[in-house]
């Protein structure tokens, strides 16, 4: 566990975030050297103990075989259902389908890196589904007649709105010390019902629907954008992944630590190239039905900025290192000299923002907000596309892709058994069992995991 501020006694901080804590001084002289160095093989991830790629190897199926297997669960996962739903139904590669299926999953996926951030304390926010249609009450109000504010003025004040909403349950949660999910699920209620109060009150002949006038909210997800944009927005993030990965590498090799091997990092590269290549090909393709569409939608590339930004803010900053520490060991953390207070408090605004963005996606996608919205459900499958996607429940172990992950998961479930035309039942019962058995992998993981540090 990285812990910025201070050391923990008997613990030394990974170079990565959310990995497991290692022994040191008295603790890491128990056991022979072999037993250590096949300790910090399963401890440390192999990119920081590999200098080359059949080391990495090694090295990444004895983490394997140690239960962590990060996120090849989910991809085998997503493979399977994949070549199942292809086998029974051909439309669902089709660019067409394919555009719809991410296009399904955005909301999915913006809630789930919202629950993300609380998951990594072990605490849950239950009310993120009515947070996230509070805002989006918010934002068309403000930019509908009589008020008429211009879309970033009424989008800016949305989350603004959401994040304090975050902020204030966050404090409820460390300041009173009251249960995360007590207080959350107190918001699911209140926030829904000062949700139907504003649009009634506001709008009473609207029969509980507001609709998104703005044109630049509405073809947010609605809207194309010309094909050669779709090519710029692929070259500049495959660029920017790969001056990334480079300068990050070298910077750790000019500071004498472990970096990746060059081929496995260019080998990276490519393999991220080689998927917006296809997603763009994808988008570009004409998938109109009466008449000629093609083109990606904005709000792609804008899904990938929040998920660039949060990947750092929790990897490379200082205060998701903290989150990740108070995760893994909330009492090691305070003693380290972390405030827990301010931390967890911030956690839960940062949900709270990341909840009004997925309010603003949702009603661009179906043009309108109507107090109907299933806050509800939207929680639920929230916490599902983040647990799926292999953030523990238990705290301190998650990433944003897990969400990323675990959202297409959850629209391709949807999706292809659409298609099939299986009943909504039917598709319950599938997302459960995909739900338990993410959970099953993540405690058979802890549990190996914590079998071989007691043999060790």
């Amino acid at each position: 566990m990285a812990i910025s501020g201070g050391p923990v006694q008997g613990v030394e901080p990974s170079p990565e975030a959310g990995a497991e804590p290692r022994p040191t001084g008295a603790a890491a002289a128990e056991g022979s050297p072999g037993a250590q160095a096949a300790d910090v093989a399963l401890t440390a991830a192999p990119e920081l103990v590999a200098t080359s790629i059949g080391e990495y190897t090694r090295a990444w199926w004895k983490r394997v075989r140690g239960g962590d297997a990060g996120v090849l669960p989910v991809l085998i996962g997503l493979v399977g259902i994949v070549i199942i739903f292809q086998a029974l139904n051909s439309v669902f590669l089709s660019a067409g389908n394919v555009t719809n299926l991410l296009v399904q999953g955005l909301v999915f996926i913006l809630l789930g890196m919202a629950e993300v951030f609380v998951l990594l304390l072990g605490e849950i926010d239950l009310s993120i589904g009515y947070v996230a249609g509070l805002g989006a009450v918010i934002v068309a109000l403000l930019m509908n007649p009589p008020v008429s504010l211009p879309w970033f003025v009424a989008l800016l004040a949305g989350l603004v709105a959401t994040t304090a909403i975050g902020a204030l349950q966050g404090t409820l949660v460390t300041r009173l010390r009251l249960p995360s999910f007590v207080v959350t699920l107190a918001g699911l209620l209140g926030w829904e019902g000062l949700m139907i109060e504003i649009v009634n009150t506001t709008n009473p002949n609207s029969g509980g629907v507001i609709s998104v006038t703005d044109p630049v909210i509405f073809n947010l997800v609605n809207g194309t954008m010309p094909e050669a944009a779709g090519w710029i927005v692929m070259l500049v993030a495959v660029c920017g992944y790969a001056l990334f990965s480079l300068f990050h590498d070298g910077r750790r090799r000019r500071s004498g630590l472990t970096a990746p091997p060059l081929g496995l990092t260019l080998g990276r590269i490519g393999v991220v190239a080689a998927a917006g290549v296809v997603l763009v090909l994808l988008f570009n393709s004409n998938r109109g039905v009466t008449v000629p569409l093609s083109g990606m939608p904005p709000v792609i590339p804008v899904l990938l900025v929040i998920l660039v930004a949060w990947t750092f803010l929790l990897g490379s900053t200082r205060f998701g290192r903290y989150i990740y520490a108070i995760g893994g060991n909330a009492e090691a953390a305070r003693r380290a000299g972390i405030n827990l207070t301010r931390i967890r408090t911030a956690a839960f605004a940062m949900s709270g923002l990341t909840a009004g963005m997925a309010g603003v996606v949702y009603e661009s996608r179906l043009g309108s907000i109507s107090i109907g919205i299933d806050g509800g459900t939207l929680v639920l499958y929230a916490v599902a596309t983040a647990v799926i996607g292999g953030t523990s429940l238990l705290g301190g172990r998650g990433k944003m892709v897990h969400a990323l992950l675990g959202g297409i998961v959850i629209a391709a479930i949807y999706n292809g058994m659409g298609l099939l035309g299986l009943q909504t039942a039917i598709q319950y019962m599938v997302t459960a069992l995909v739900l338990i058995a993410a959970v099953t992998v993540d405690r058979l993981a802890r549990r190996s995991r914590a079998a071989r540090a007691t043999e060790g």
